[in-house]
């Protein structure tokens, strides 16, 4: 008997849809993009059936994959000053954007 995929969200466009995917996959939970072509035809479709989604292939994963995606939209951001060249950083980023400096640890 096969077991039907779940659909786990919309992603509002394919680079997230793929982010996701990957991150889900990468803590255990199996999980496909599915729709991702559909934007081309936006326009000739409702918007929001173009939309690409990310499909677990396991239910039991569900929560976790939900508080995972949660998770990760509330990553804390940094704010750091380049000790090389002194330029302010915001961000997730961990490498100047200036001199290319890597964040002090």
């Amino acid at each position: 008997m096969v077991k039907a995929m779940l659909r786990l969200t919309q992603a509002p466009n394919i680079a997230f849809a793929t982010l996701w995917s990957d991150l889900l996959c990468e803590a255990g939970m199996p999980a496909r993009v599915q729709r991702q072509y559909l934007g081309a035809v936006a326009g000739e479709l409702p918007p929001g059936e173009c939309l690409p989604e990310i499909w677990l292939l396991h239910e039991e994963h569900a929560d976790p994959a939900r508080a995972l995606l949660r998770d990760y939209e509330h990553l804390p951001q940094h704010r750091w000053v380049c000790h090389a060249c002194g330029e302010s950083i915001e961000g997730g980023f961990e490498q100047c954007w200036n001199c290319g400096a890597l964040m002090p640890r």
